[in-house]
C-alpha cells in the first residue's frame, strides 16, 4: 500500500483526524481597521446572480466581494514594503502550502493581559519542554482570541489608544525571521502583529522582520486548541492570486489520534 494510501485510510478510519482552523466568512466575519488616513480593506459580501430562478432556472451562484486580508488568510512577502520585490501569493511554491506546526499555547497569559507579546525566551522554553522548532514548518501561536471572532468590537478591543491585541515582540519577530527555521507564523488574531504595534520600533515588526525575510503569515486562526504542541501538520491553500499580497485561505490540520 501506497503512502497516500494510508493516509486516505487513516483520515477515513479517524487516526489521523482533520481540524479546521479556518473562520467562516461571511458580512459578520471581522475585519482590521486603520485609523484615517489609511484606507481599509472591504467586508466580505455575497452578490446573487441567480438562484433557480428566470436569472438562471437550474442553478444558483454568486459574485463575491472581499479583501486579499479578510478573514483566515495568508500574507505573502510582497504584502510589506520589506519585501516589496518579494513574492506574490500565486510565487509561492505549492511544496512550501504542506509544511509541520509547532502550537505554543500561551492563552492563560493573554486572558490576564491582551497586550501579551511573545518573547524568544517563551519561545526557547517551549522547545526545551517539546522540541525545537521545525524546519520549514510553522510556528502557531494560541492566545485564546478565537474565542471573540463572533464580535468585531470584542475581536479588535479596541479604546482610544488603539487596538488591545496580543502579538509578537520587536526581539521575537527578528529572531523568528532571520534565526529560526520556520516559514511563517500563524496566529488567531486580525493580524500578525500586536494591536498596539503600530507603535513600536520597527512599526508592526512581525510583519516588517518576517515577511521582509520572504517568510510567511496565517492570521485569524481558530481550533489551534485541538492541536498538540509538535506532530500536527498544516495544510494552507491561498488563492493563486497573480500579483497579490495575500489571499483568504481554507487551512486544515491533520493529527494523529
Amino acid at each position: 500500500m501506497g503512502v497516500l494510501q494510508e493516509l486516505v485510510n487513516a483520515v477515513r478510519a479517524g487516526s489521523v483526524e482533520v481540524v479546521d482552523l479556518t473562520a467562516p466568512l461571511t458580512s459578520e466575519t471581522p475585519i482590521l481597521k486603520l485609523p484615517p488616513p489609511f484606507a481599509d480593506t472591504i467586508p466580505f459580501g455575497l452578490e446573487e446572480i441567480s438562484r433557480y430562478d428566470d436569472r438562471g432556472p437550474a442553478w444558483y451562484w454568486n459574485n463575491i466581494h472581499t479583501g486579499e486580508h479578510t478573514g483566515t488568510h495568508l500574507d505573502a512577502p510582497v504584502h510589506w514594503v520589506t519585501a516589496r520585490d518579494g513574492e506574490d501569493v500565486s510565487r509561492i511554491a505549492p511544496g512550501k502550502l504542506i509544511a509541520p506546526a509547532a502550537v505554543i499555547d500561551v492563552s492563560e497569559r493573554v486572558a490576564a493581559d491582551p497586550d501579551f507579546l511573545l518573547q524568544v525566551e517563551d519561545v526557547r522554553q517551549w522547545e526545551s519542554a517539546h522540541a525545537p522548532l521545525p524546519a520549514g514548518g510553522w510556528l502557531l501561536v494560541r492566545t485564546g482570541w478565537d474565542a471573540r471572532s463572533s464580535s468585531q468590537d470584542d475581536f479588535l478591543n479596541a479604546d482610544d489608544s488603539g487596538p488591545h491585541t496580543p502579538g509578537i515582540s520587536v526581539e521575537c519577530a527578528k529572531w523568528l525571521a532571520e534565526e529560526a527555521p520556520v516559514i511563517g507564523v500563524g496566529v488567531e488574531t486580525v493580524g500578525t502583529d500586536a494591536g498596539q504595534a503600530f507603535g513600536f520600533d520597527p512599526a508592526f515588526p512581525c510583519h516588517s522582520y518576517v515577511l521582509g525575510a520572504g517568510k510567511y503569515g496565517l492570521t485569524q486562526l481558530r481550533n489551534l486548541d485541538a492541536l498538540p504542541p509538535t506532530g500536527a501538520v498544516v495544510i494552507a491553500a491561498p488563492l493563486p492570486i497573480v500579483g497579490g499580497s495575500g489571499s483568504p485561505a481554507r487551512v486544515l490540520a491533520l493529527v494523529e489520534r
